[in-house]
């Protein structure tokens, strides 16, 4: 992959949630490699602290780790405010982090449902409302909301999961306009099937099904996640400057 070089980029401060693994962690090695000021949460401590060596090993300087339960909104918060205290204000926020728990409608109960909007949607809006008086302050920013594909194809077995998504998209849509005076732009990213670590080990271990689910595709490559951090890497710069409210899909044209 021919990797953009966003000179703009450079010195920036960048915070990214759910940063330790997946997509996350690509929006980190992505975001490090344009020399951006990056920092992340996460609630895996040992797979933040490794994805920290990484980084410092391939790039000379070491992203900010600050372990954090997401659900926790006070948590969150105190979080944010330590990143700023520590590298001050944040000109990127990416809300990356997530969970795709299966759950069938007829067994769902409203304790997962609180959970599963808690750990989807609830951390993206505090998240941003922590994070706006900071760009406000440097006079502009961009946010990177990550929604999906499922609310859009109506996976079946992620009912829940797909009313957060799409909820997503519209509190982009809303948050776009609110903070649009003030130069800060809001873009929401939908990925298609994505295979991380995580996502064969738990839903797909089977290569066959992921093979059949890629010819359903207009382009049949592999969706990667240095694809998805590539997108982010772009509405984060000054190039996509005039580009906001949007919900883009990486998905090879499924």
């Amino acid at each position: 992959m021919t990797v953009s070089i966003y000179s703009g980029l450079a010195g920036r401060v960048v915070l990214i949630t759910g940063g330790a693994s997946g997509i996350g962690a690509a929006f980190v090695r992505a975001f490090a490699a344009q020399k951006s000021r990056v920092a992340f949460l996460d609630i895996d401590r040992d797979a933040g602290e490794a994805l920290v060596r990484e980084v410092t090993d391939a790039f000379g300087s070491a992203p900010l780790f600050v372990p954090c339960d997401l659900l926790d909104i006070e948590a969150l918060r105190g979080a944010i405010d330590r990143v700023h205290g520590a590298l001050g204000d944040a000109a990127v926020l990416v809300n990356n982090a997530a969970n795709d728990k299966r759950h069938m409608l007829a067994e769902l109960t409203p304790q997962e449902f609180d959970w599963t909007m808690g750990v989807n949607l609830k951390h993206v809006v505090f998240a941003a409302q922590a994070v706006v008086p900071q760009m406000r302050a440097r006079g502009g920013g961009s946010i990177v909301n990550m929604s999906s594909i499922a609310w859009m194809r109506g996976a079946p077995g992620l009912p829940a999961y797909a009313a957060a998504k799409a909820a997503i998209v519209g509190f982009t849509n809303s948050l776009a306009r609110i903070v649009g005076p003030d130069r800060i732009r809001v873009n929401a990213i939908a990925p298609g099937m994505v295979i991380t670590e995580r996502q064969r080990r738990l839903w797909y271990p089977d290569e066959t099904q992921i093979a059949e689910f890629r010819t359903r595709q207009a382009v049949p490559d592999a969706v990667t996640p240095d694809d998805i951090a590539q997108l982010a890497l772009f509405l984060a710069s000054d190039d996509s400057q005039r580009i906001t409210r949007q919900c883009l899909q990486v998905d090879g044209g499924l």
